[in-house]
């Protein structure tokens, strides 16, 4: 859009133009000078000098302060620190992956240390700091940093419960009794009659098994069955949430709840960490063919055992769990799977074998030729024929040691 009343040209006020007269001045008379002093002005920029005047003073206030505190603050003595061993007993817990601004926040809270820098800068003076273990420490209140971390770099001074990776339930209920000095089934009687206060999915059916996630947990004077099992599902949870589980499940052809008993499964036939994505992906494998999945492992949940021979009887085992006879996954998990074993049922190696069978510690071998499989379980046979008392009939850890 053009402005009509500016176009381009000798208009009035353009640069080159001719000045106009007011109307009204005779000829010849002397125009008023143009910078004639505007008293109205003249006090306006009074008011505005006074102004900027006072707020440079203000600003320049505000900033000498601050500059002040700040050297302060670097004069300042050195943080806050009782002296001494302390008095008293007080029990602080250290959750698994605390850092050391969490635990001195712990230690301030419950009265232990006087600051949470004092203890952090004792801490960065010790090697061992890093390597403090999750569990519950019994201390005392106003005590020095260097005392508490004295106390806390001692892995026996840490009262914890760890769960190994595989475990099944009946041998964690057991662990905590054991822990916590209870009668013999009481953790047991607790997650069967209590089992709606752990916290677990419906599709689980008050089950625990899978939900039990293996790690170290602390104990304290007042802990009980229920606290530490609801601590395990509630980590279990969030594994089996990350990284869209849900999603990935599906994409897999399989629910959560059959992702958790593939992550199950990984566990107990995996020789390694290493292998556990190629075992998942054997599972998934051989799922999307219908074909059994022939698992050893399943066998011996079914006969609450732990061992590497199958024979040809435990084939033959009526159980929803003989993964020889019925295709498709077991009715539930195994056992309780790390995070490993969950990440290989989230995200399998890509390949396309069907069959694996270890041969040796440290030699698990993958295949999708039934042909070479049953090579590598004749190898496996004779290496086992070779130690005294092994069965003859007895079958490695495998998928598809049978049949094609």
């Amino acid at each position: 859009m053009i402005d009509q009343d500016f176009q381009p040209g000798l208009t009035p006020g353009h640069l080159g133009a001719p000045v106009l007269e007011p109307e009204g001045r005779p000829p010849g008379a002397p125009r008023p000078r143009s910078d004639a002093p505007d008293p109205h002005r003249r006090r306006n920029g009074l008011a505005c000098a006074l102004t900027a005047f006072a707020l440079v003073a203000v600003f320049g206030g505000i900033g000498l302060t601050g500059y002040t505190w700040l050297q302060r603050q670097r004069k300042a003595p050195a943080a806050a620190d009782y002296a001494g061993q302390g008095d008293g007993r007080v029990q602080v817990s250290v959750p698994e992956g605390a850092g050391l601004s969490q635990i001195a926040s712990a230690l301030v809270r419950n009265g232990v240390v006087a600051s949470s820098l004092a203890f952090t800068r004792a801490a960065k003076g010790s090697a061992a700091a890093g390597r403090i273990q999750p569990g519950t420490y019994t201390l005392k209140q106003k005590m020095s940093a260097a005392a508490a971390l004295s106390i806390l770099i001692d892995p026996a001074n840490a009262n914890g419960l760890t769960i190994p990776e595989g475990w099944r339930g009946y041998q964690i209920y057991a662990a905590i009794d054991k822990k916590l000095n209870l009668p013999e089934g009481t953790t047991q009687k607790a997650a069967k009659e209590q089992g709606a206060e752990l916290g677990l999915p419906d599709f689980a059916n008050g089950s625990p098994e899978g939900y039990l996630f293996p790690a170290r947990y602390a104990v304290t004077d007042s802990t009980t069955p229920l606290d530490l099992l609801k601590q395990m599902v509630d980590r279990a949870g969030k594994e089996f949430s990350q990284d869209d589980a849900k999603v990935v499940a599906q994409n897999l052809g399989q629910s959560l709840y059959g992702l958790v008993t593939v992550a199950s499964m990984v566990q107990g036939e995996a020789d390694n960490t290493e292998d556990m994505g190629k075992v998942a992906r054997v599972i998934y494998n051989r799922l999307a063919k219908g074909m059994p999945l022939q698992l050893d492992s399943t066998i011996n949940y079914a006969l609450g055992r732990s061992t590497l021979n199958t024979t040809v009887t435990d084939t033959n085992l009526d159980s929803p769990y003989n993964t020889y006879l019925h295709p498709g996954l077991p009715p539930s998990p195994i056992s309780n799977p790390g995070r490993q074993a969950i990440m290989a049922a989230l995200d399998p190696t890509p390949g396309d074998w069907l069959y694996f069978v270890t041969v040796k510690p440290g030699d698990t071998r993958f295949t999708d030729s039934f042909e070479v499989h049953q090579r590598n379980v004749a190898e496996f046979n004779a290496a086992r024929a070779a130690k005294p008392r092994s069965p003859a009939s007895a079958t490695p850890s495998t998928a598809g040691a049978t049949t094609p």
